[in-house]
């Protein structure tokens, strides 16, 4: 916005105790008028609100490749605010998020990602992952497979679907030795009488 001042300044201040209403109008007619150019005001908002979020995802980039993550969350929630519908920027959040730990706010971040971009093959490996950490491994066997459907030749998305496979296979051995040791008769439960005897 730019502004121009068509008078020089006042040389005389003016009082400005308790004015009334019809004196506050006379100030305002012997005050400098500003002439305010809104013709290209609209189009600039609308170029610099991209270049800004854009600004602040490279930013956020740097900080994450450096290992500040908070820094970076910070960056790019400050970009997200200015372009909410940005998967990439999403699916960041998400993989740093993960990297701190916060397992469900990178499954919410994830999941906006894929909402926003379901065909980009790398937020559904995010969304994987995320769904992997949160403690659901069927969950991510099928982003696996969303993502290698879109992507069959993804090493990431292999790998970590047979990470995911392990893990699925191990719990259902667990389940299984667990029932097999309940069924077995050795151990007591509260209130069986007839053991205890």
């Amino acid at each position: 916005m730019k502004i121009i001042w068509k008078n020089k300044k006042r040389s005389q201040l003016l009082p400005t105790s308790n004015l009334t209403f019809t004196e506050s109008e006379e100030r305002s007619k012997l005050e400098p008028e500003s002439e305010v150019d809104t013709s290209q005001n609209s189009t600039k908002h609308h170029r610099t609100i991209p270049e800004l979020a854009d600004s602040f995802q490279s930013q956020g980039n740097n900080f994450a490749e450096e290992g500040k993550y908070r820094e970076a969350l910070g960056k790019w929630e400050a970009a997200l605010t200015l372009v909410p519908g940005k998967a990439i920027l999403h699916e960041q959040k998400a993989q740093v998020l993960l990297e701190i730990g916060d397992a469900w706010a990178a499954l919410k971040a994830a999941t906006r990602a894929v909402e926003l971009e379901p065909s980009w093959a790398e937020a559904w490996i995010t969304l994987a992952r995320a769904q992997l950490n949160f403690g659901e491994p069927d969950s991510s066997i099928i982003s696996f497979d969303r993502a290698l459907a879109i992507k069959p030749d993804s090493k990431d998305a292999k790998v970590d679907r047979e990470a995911a496979l392990k893990l699925i296979k191990k719990r259902e051995m667990l389940n299984a030795s667990h029932s097999i040791s309940n069924n077995s008769g050795s151990r007591f439960s509260v209130g069986d009488k007839n053991k205890i005897m």
